[in-house]
């Protein structure tokens, strides 16, 4: 069983940054690719970005591109989130995914992940 806890969220004003980061357990980290997903109110839940189980490819949604930089640690099983230049649209929950197979292709659909934390709110005023 995967357990994913993300922390980092909080109020920012436009044109800011934020720092996300998530903490797994339960499954070898270093085997599995790692995604950030968000869902503001109403909508439905979006990719965001993703990395590659070894680190080496990433892929980001239009968006945030840019802006946004995905990395990870596989010594301390942790993913992150810079985001920089933040847009009052930037507010929603933020989600950590993990991967469902290990080795997999790296995934831009919430079908790509069978793991989630439990959201961390982002707020960015104008």
């Amino acid at each position: 069983q995967v357990q994913l806890v993300e922390s980092g969220g909080g109020l920012v004003q436009a044109g800011g940054s934020l720092s996300l980061s998530c903490a797994a357990s339960g499954r070898t980290f270093s085997s599995y690719n790692m995604g950030w997903f968000r869902q503001a109110p109403g909508k439905e839940r979006e990719f965001v970005a993703a990395i590659r189980w070894g680190g080496v490819g990433t892929k980001y949604a239009d968006s945030v591109k840019g802006r946004f930089t995905i990395s990870r640690d596989n010594a301390k099983y942790t993913v992150g989130l810079q985001m920089n230049s933040l847009k009052p649209e930037d507010t929603a929950v933020y989600y950590c995914a993990f991967g469902t197979i290990p080795f997999g292709r790296l995934g831009i659909a919430p079908y790509d992940y069978d793991y989630w934390g439990q959201g961390t709110q982002v707020t960015v005023s104008s």
